[in-house]
């Protein structure tokens, strides 16, 4: 693991006013990456052995988590996050868990990929956060039951060892594991709460899947396409506008600053390969007095070199969805869309295949990568 900042310890009690006021938290490196274990991906919490304060869906909601001091239930506090009861000894000469014991949850990836870093949130958990927490993950194909997870035979590799953990705090772990993963095991050591897990890293698709699809959508999020770079990210980011459906409101696209120069605002993509595009879709969804005015595409085959503009300069109309079928199919590794002035897109499709090359090497990615 690469130096990630730490936090250790309780938080100071809620004082009142806005509780994110004394968050601790910092700038990982990974963050600009897919979150693997976003709902919008498919990824849900499967399984936990213990939810008895709040239920382990929360873990993967995509808004930061919320506290109301003054929501109680039968229960007890009402926590915006997944939380187990208070562990226990075997009896009044032994009133404290042993050292193994801990609580778990089952974490089905939205897409399967390979995990650059983690952040397990504790906001509000102030005094009531776990010890310590570790992370495993396996790779099994398929739509496999707890049970079948859980079982003697599955190997699961360790992400992030058992690590002391601070409360009301984003708790970052670099990731080192080269391999493909599709399910995590997220472990409180000895019990109390997280608010949300993110987990982010790179998609690797199934070939076999993109294969019998034929055309698909080459810079999908869940097909593995990425945003490589943007002009701007102020209001929103610009992964949005590669992520499944369509926007279901505003702050679902992507959205520059107003621009008060002569330039423009663009984004630059990397497809799941090396593909013949055929059709484009640019969705405007939501957008309408900050709809980008004008947009224009182009490809690149490679890392590096000139730009082909294969899309003019063309008028979008906000909050509508505009499709084009090029005159014919353009290889490409790399896309970059041009807006102009400013303003935002919601969405962005390129259909078409992989090459035979891009084919070649996305086979080859999946063997090594163990998925």
């Amino acid at each position: 693991m690469t130096a990630t900042a730490r936090f250790t310890g309780d938080a100071n009690p809620y004082g009142g006013g806005d509780p994110y006021a004394d968050y601790r938290t910092d700038d990982f490196p990974f963050t600009d990456l897919v979150d693997l274990a976003d709902r919008r991906l498919g990824a849900g919490v499967i399984a936990a052995n213990d939810e008895f304060f709040a239920e382990r869906e929360n873990l993967l909601k995509p808004e930061p988590a919320e506290f109301d001091p003054e929501r109680f239930g039968h229960k007890g506090k009402v926590m915006d996050g997944w939380e187990t009861r208070r562990r226990r000894g075997t009896g009044a000469d032994t009133p404290h868990p042993a050292d193994e014991d801990h609580d778990w949850a089952l974490v089905r990836l939205g897409a399967p990929g390979v995990v650059r870093g983690l952040v397990v949130d504790t906001a509000h958990f102030r005094g009531n956060y776990p010890q310590a927490v570790s992370v495993e993950a396996t790779c099994v194909p398929g739509s496999p039951s707890p049970e079948e997870l859980l079982a003697p035979d599955v190997k699961w590799t360790t992400l992030v060892p058992r690590t002391a953990v601070g409360g009301h705090a984003a708790n970052g772990f670099a990731v080192d594991a080269e391999r493909c993963f599709t399910h995590l095991r997220v472990n409180q050591h000895p019990d109390g709460g997280i608010a949300r897990l993110r987990v982010y890293g790179e998609v690797v698709p199934d070939p076999a899947w993109l294969a019998a699809l034929g055309t698909f959508d080459l810079v999908a999020l869940e097909n593995g396409g990425t945003v490589e770079d943007a002009s701007d990210r102020f209001y929103s980011p610009a992964t949005n506008t590669i992520q499944p459906g369509r926007s279901r409101k505003m702050d679902d696209g992507w959205e520059t600053r107003r621009r008060r120069d002569r330039g423009n605002d663009w984004i630059r993509y990397r497809l799941v390969e090396q593909a013949l595009i055929g059709a484009v879709e640019i969705d405007t969804a939501y957008l309408k007095g900050n709809s980008a005015g004008w947009a224009s595409l182009s490809v690149r085959d490679g890392g590096s070199g000139d730009w082909t503009e294969v899309l003019p300069r063309t008028r979008l109309q906000p909050d509508t969805d505009h499709r084009f079928v090029l005159p014919e199919a353009v290889r490409a590794t790399h896309v970059r869309i041009d807006i102009f002035p400013d303003g935002g897109i919601s969405r962005l499709r390129l259909f078409g295949t992989p090459t035979e090359e891009g084919a070649a090497r996305l086979a080859a990615r999946h063997r090594e990568l163990g998925g």
